[in-house]
């Protein structure tokens, strides 16, 4: 799996474009990966909708449960996935985000039949788990992801990571707490962003300062952003730096690099090698 010309490329992977989309992303991004679910009965049916002009809506990358993967959109293109959305200070993540969605039936009811999803289809307990989603406070039961359906992900996001200056991973449920609920408990959400994005943790989990030595780095992503303060909230200082810049590195906390290079600003750390 690779990505190339800001599609990906590799295994059971095709394209097929929607028209739902605006124009391209800005420089510096995309910096957000934006996990959902489809909440339907089937990926054709994901995609389809996802295509129709109609209905305005349309996601990077749909995930099938028969392992499949359809991208919609080009990853350097807007596409209209998030909504009305806001997080960290951030509004509109369809700027500055790649959206992927997982065909799963999302929330379901228990019934006398098995567990039933909102477009009547029944659920055998085998595909359900009984979790309290991050935004609630009681128990519910959930359509389970496949194995394959969460290890293509994981792969996907770490291409992306690889590839694009990603500082973030959240769930729609996250960034529009009072519409969405997707992906819900079933998916781990937690998890993949502790493998992905977590670096330089302590093995005894103390929180003394360390003393840091400066030094030289070089810039490992095609474009990384420079910020005021070291957070992804924080407002950028000068242009995006341009994969191989060197730059003087001051400091170091919580994954980001203090550096120097002309402007002084923060950048995260996983995408200098020093």
């Amino acid at each position: 799996m690779e990505i190339k010309n800001h599609r990906l490329k590799g295994k059971n992977i095709k394209y097929q474009e929607s028209p739902n989309h605006s124009g391209k992303l800005k420089n510096g991004v995309p910096d957000t990966i934006v996990i959902h679910y489809t909440s339907g009965g089937s990926v054709e049916g994901a995609i389809s909708t996802l295509c129709n002009p109609i209905i305005k809506a349309s996601a990077h990358l749909v995930i099938g449960r028969d392992k499949s993967i359809t991208q919609l959109v080009n990853f350097d293109t807007i596409a209209w996935h998030a909504g009305r959305s806001s997080y960290k200070g951030r509004n509109s993540f369809n700027n500055f985000s790649i959206g992927i969605e997982i065909d799963n039936a999302g929330k379901l009811e228990k019934s006398e039949a098995g567990y039933v999803a909102w477009f009547g289809r029944n659920y055998q307990s085998k595909d359900v788990i009984k979790a309290v989603h991050r935004n609630q406070s009681e128990s519910t039961y959930w359509h389970k992801y496949t194995e394959d359906q969460i290890e293509l992900v994981f792969e996907i996001c770490e291409e992306l990571i690889k590839t694009y200056p990603i500082e973030l991973i959240v769930g729609h449920e996250e960034i529009a707490p009072s519409r969405k609920i997707d992906p819900g408990p079933a998916f781990p959400l937690d998890k993949l962003r502790t493998r992905l994005l977590s670096h330089n943790r302590a093995e005894d989990g103390s929180d003394e300062k360390i003393v840091f030595t400066q030094k030289m780095g070089v810039v490992t992503a095609n474009r990384l952003n420079i910020r005021s303060d070291p957070w992804l909230g924080a407002k950028t200082v000068a242009p995006p730096l341009a994969g191989g810049t060197e730059l003087k590195i001051l400091d170091e906390t919580n994954g980001w690099y203090h550096v120097d290079i002309v402007h002084k600003g923060w950048v995260s750390k996983k995408y200098v090698s020093s």
